[in-house]
């Protein structure tokens, strides 16, 4: 049986336990139990004066109780629970809302409900789109003004098929360790988690099908994109022209403009794929008549 109260005990991620607070001798609320389990949404009703605001002070640790106690997640509230706030949130007495945002954005933006799969794409796209653009812009613009180029022509080999074999080769090794580096960040942050509690939510399954889907696509999304900046510098004839394009497409992907925003639009990696391949066609149009 005792071990039967426990494991009811657990399963309550809040608990009051003969809650009561009195100020100045006056009596706000008494013996307040309150056993809220996991995943349900409980209504805290009354008329006003009742006492609501008083227990979720008590409950948020803004008041202490002059007798009982409160638990969360499965911890007797202390003066010094600082950690347990981290895994919850709330609004006492004056809610306020953004306007401009939906239910879930407002969720996505309150503290501690920060995802981690959202910045390591970013910052890992970031990184090897600069990356990629770099290395064409080595092999290739560069290629092109300190002569390099010009020895290669000479191979009996068309110089389409020179050409598309190098931007071929950039973008495999690129898109390989690319892939490869966000499995390895994504096993280690999983990993960590295990052991320590991660200050953000885990938003990601490497148990599913489609959490490495989509990690192809969007890893082969961000390497094709480079060929844009390659076509840029290749015009302008300057490697500094393909990379600063490369950060150009950062802004373009991932910043706002007022409201509107490419980040979270579905169809605009697949026109962005599309218009890379073009411009990647494009570097290489004419190429067998193009004067050196």
């Amino acid at each position: 049986m005792g071990f039967r109260r426990e494991a009811v005990k657990r399963s309550y991620i809040l608990q009051t336990n003969h809650l009561t607070k009195k100020i100045d001798g006056k009596e706000l609320v008494r013996d307040v139990n309150l056993h809220v389990k996991k995943g349900e949404i409980y209504g805290f009703l009354g008329p006003n004066g009742a006492g609501k605001t008083t227990v979720m002070k008590m409950i948020t640790n803004l008041w202490k109780p002059t007798e009982g106690a409160v638990e969360l997640f499965g911890e007797t509230l202390e003066s010094d629970s600082y950690d347990v706030f981290k895994r919850m949130g709330s609004i006492i007495e004056f809610p306020t809302f953004y306007e401009h945002l939906s239910g879930r954005d407002t969720l996505d933006t309150a503290p501690g409900m920060d995802a981690i799969s959202a910045p390591i794409e970013l910052f890992t796209g970031m990184a090897f789109l600069i990356f990629t653009s770099v290395m064409l812009a080595s092999f290739l613009v560069s290629a092109y003004k300190n002569k390099t180029m010009n020895l290669m022509f000479t191979y009996p080999v068309k110089r389409r098929n020179i050409l598309v074999s190098q931007m071929l080769a950039v973008w495999i090794f690129n898109f390989a360790a690319l892939v490869l580096s966000k499995l390895i960040i994504y096993l280690c942050i999983l990993t960590g988690s295990k052991y320590m509690q991660p200050s953000f939510a885990i938003d990601f399954d490497m148990g599913s099908v489609s959490f490495y889907i989509q990690l192809i696509l969007k890893s082969f999304v961000i390497v094709s994109m480079s060929f844009i900046a390659l076509f840029v510098g290749m015009a302008l004839k300057s490697s500094k022209a393909a990379i600063v394009t490369s950060f150009l497409l950062i802004f373009l992907t991932q910043a706002n403009v007022g409201d509107f925003t490419m980040a979270d639009n579905a169809g605009f990696p697949l026109v962005l794929t599309a218009v890379s391949f073009g411009f990647a066609a494009l570097s290489i149009y004419h190429v067998e008549k193009k004067d050196l």
